[in-house]
């Protein structure tokens, strides 16, 4: 029987560099797998379909919500965003880890269910650096810009229900604090005993 993966939650303010380090992580530790989430927003320039996101419209989403095929769903910055159920509990039995990237209601959602998943928030440097961040992507309109920053302070708010804290100030040191807490997450004693119950027995550890 496969131990069980760990789950991770990452979330963090639209422009805080939450996607950079999340791709930044899975090439140093390509033991964990990112969750593909479903979204009725439009794809960006580059985004592929079934890799960044699974693109659907809006009824097919209403309809797999309805159906109860989501672990989690939220409705963000007008779009609907959510997370496959059957999915997730095929790959952290088979003893895959996860990622999830996902906003601050939809981990509310998952840590309910989860309660074991571990869960980081990243933050921007300040409020100045993420309105540059927002402004030098060029692919989004000035009124929503000032909606994802009105929104941006509201999920800070929520910053104390998460695990970890990572200020995403000089990438590279915020990669290398975010590569330490996946790390440490295996050596929780939960853990280690989930992925190595035949060690734990000849010690005698229950």
């Amino acid at each position: 029987m496969n131990s069980r993966g760990v789950l991770f939650i990452v979330s963090a303010p639209s422009g805080a560099g939450k996607t950079t380090l999340v791709r930044g992580l899975l090439e140093r530790e390509p033991q964990i797998g990112l969750s593909i989430s479903h979204t009725t927003r439009a794809p960006r320039p580059g985004e592929v379909d079934g890799v960044a996101y699974h693109f659907i419209s809006v009824e097919r989403f209403e309809a797999m919500r309805e159906a109860g095929d989501f672990l989690e769903w939220a409705h963000v910055h007008g779009n609907f965003y959510g997370t496959s159920r059957r999915w997730l509990d095929e790959r952290l039995n088979a003893g895959h880890d996860v990622l999830l990237e996902i906003d601050w209601q939809g981990a509310q959602q998952v840590r309910a269910q989860f309660p074991e998943a571990v869960s980081l928030f990243v933050l921007p440097p300040s409020f100045e650096a993420l309105a540059q961040r927002l402004t030098g992507r060029g692919s989004d309109a000035p009124e929503v810009i000032e909606r994802r920053l009105a929104a941006a302070r509201e999920e800070i708010g929520h910053l104390r229900e998460f695990d970890f804290v990572i200020i995403n100030n000089i990438l590279s040191q915020a990669l290398d604090e975010m590569v330490a807490v996946a790390r440490a997450a295996r050596l929780l004693r939960s853990s280690q005993m989930s992925r190595n119950p035949e060690f734990f027995k000849s010690l005698g550890v229950n």
